[in-house]
């Protein structure tokens, strides 16, 4: 009988020709290994003696890959360790950046102030009929319970104006120094604008001796110091006596009352600001009325 040829494949690439005597030859058994392919198998008698050692070299296989893969698994207590440390890393970088921002606010202490006043400044420099073109303040001497502003007012509306109060928190004053600043009057006695024209209240820097007083102070709300009629208490923060830091002259709800004359009639009315009246304060006034 002539010798067969067979060719068997198990996973991949195995290729065996047979040589052997009738009825013999070289290939895998029947039972394919792994059932990976379709069964390829030549005399059934020779299966046996090529079948035992593969499934012998699968089995060492397998227990070597179980063995690696023990060895994976205890390889994951590490990871452990790992974790913690990444937590800590990240624990640490939320640390460090908090401490930056509390420097740097500390550093620059002076930042939410300016935005303050630049909002209040450009609100109040529009405002309409009664805008405030200039704005300053000091610590008033001798007492330091109260802020000397200087604000100058301006008539934008097209009729005149007369004002007769200064509104601040809720409260309100009608009472300011002269234009000499030697005594109190009534604010409508010294309070008129035509369309235009500008009139300042306070003189906080006495740098011209050309200014009208029209005297007036604010005192701060936490206070219950009781002073005089030209004193408005309406202050969320004052100024301080400080080269260094001066502080900031803050007034809510600040506005006036006042009478606006249309054709020969009074009608009184109120300009009462959305924004907070935020002024910078700076050295030192000296003691007027």
């Amino acid at each position: 009988m002539e010798n067969p040829t067979r060719f068997c494949r198990a996973q991949g690439a195995i290729e065996s020709k047979s040589t052997s005597t009738a009825g013999t030859g070289n290939c895998l058994a029947h039972q394919t290994i792994a059932r990976a392919e379709p069964p390829f198998c030549c005399a059934p008698e020779r299966c046996d003696v090529l079948v035992a050692p593969l499934f012998a070299r699968q089995k060492e296989g397998l227990l070597a890959q179980g063995a690696t893969q023990q060895r994976s698994a205890s390889a994951y207590c590490p990871l452990v360790g790992q974790g913690a440390t990444e937590y800590l890393v990240l624990l640490a970088v939320v640390l460090i950046v908090a401490l930056v921002s509390v420097a740097l606010l500390g550093f620059f202490p002076g930042m939410a102030s300016d935005a303050q006043e630049t909002q209040s400044k450009a609100y109040w420099s529009a405002a309409s009929p009664l805008s405030l073109v200039e704005t300053h303040a000091r610590v008033y001497q001798p007492n330091e319970a109260l802020s000397a502003p200087y604000l100058r007012v301006r008539n934008n509306g097209a009729y005149p104006i007369r004002i007769t109060r200064m509104l601040g928190a809720n409260n309100s004053i009608s009472q300011c120094g002269n234009l000499e600043g030697t005594a109190l009057v009534n604010m409508s006695d010294v309070g008129y604008l035509g369309p235009g024209e500008e009139l300042n209240f306070g003189n906080a820097y006495r740098l011209n001796v050309s200014f009208q007083s029209r005297n007036f102070h604010i005192q701060t709300l936490s206070d219950s110091t009781v002073f005089g009629a030209h004193v408005l208490k309406a202050a969320s923060t004052n100024c301080r006596n400080s080269t260094i830091d001066p502080g900031t002259l803050v007034v809510k709800n600040f506005g006036f009352e006042y009478i606006e004359y249309i054709d020969g009639q009074q009608i009184t009315k109120r300009e009462v600001g959305s924004k907070d009246l935020v002024v910078p304060c700076s050295g030192m006034d000296i003691a007027l009325p």
